[in-house]
């Protein structure tokens, strides 16, 4: 068995939609690029399987989630950014600077275009 075939325990997370077959099942390309970029990250050595299993849970488990797990991978998003966070690698306020400059950016998108941070006003 290859590297390639063999199953990242990220891709193994309980609660990970999933299709028929059991491949990851997205809402969009930003949750497959925030699924790649975690298991990029783990597979780096960022950050150990226990604990994104366990942010991940407490973010999944807050009051307030959708009971139906549609917001599964903003879920996801926050398990991610505060891990990182948590270890230093990031910082909060850049975080929530990125994340405020693209929905500015969605907002000024035509419909049908593609959404890149320079349609944002402010940057």
């Amino acid at each position: 068995m290859s590297a390639c075939e063999i199953a990242s325990p990220l891709a193994q997370s309980p609660g990970l939609p999933k299709s028929t077959d059991g491949e990851p099942v997205f809402p969009g390309p930003w949750a497959a690029e925030a699924f790649a970029m975690t298991v990029h990250l783990h597979e780096k050595g960022l950050f150990a399987w226990s604990e994104w299993a366990e942010r991940l849970s407490a973010e999944v488990h807050k009051p307030g989630r959708a009971p139906d797990g549609s917001d599964y991978f903003d879920c996801w998003v926050a398990a991610l950014s505060g891990l990182l966070v948590a270890k230093g690698i990031a910082d909060a306020d850049v975080i929530l600077a990125l994340q405020q400059s693209w929905q500015r950016a969605a907002e000024a998108t035509p419909h049908g275009k593609p959404i890149v941070l320079g349609n944002d006003p402010q940057h």
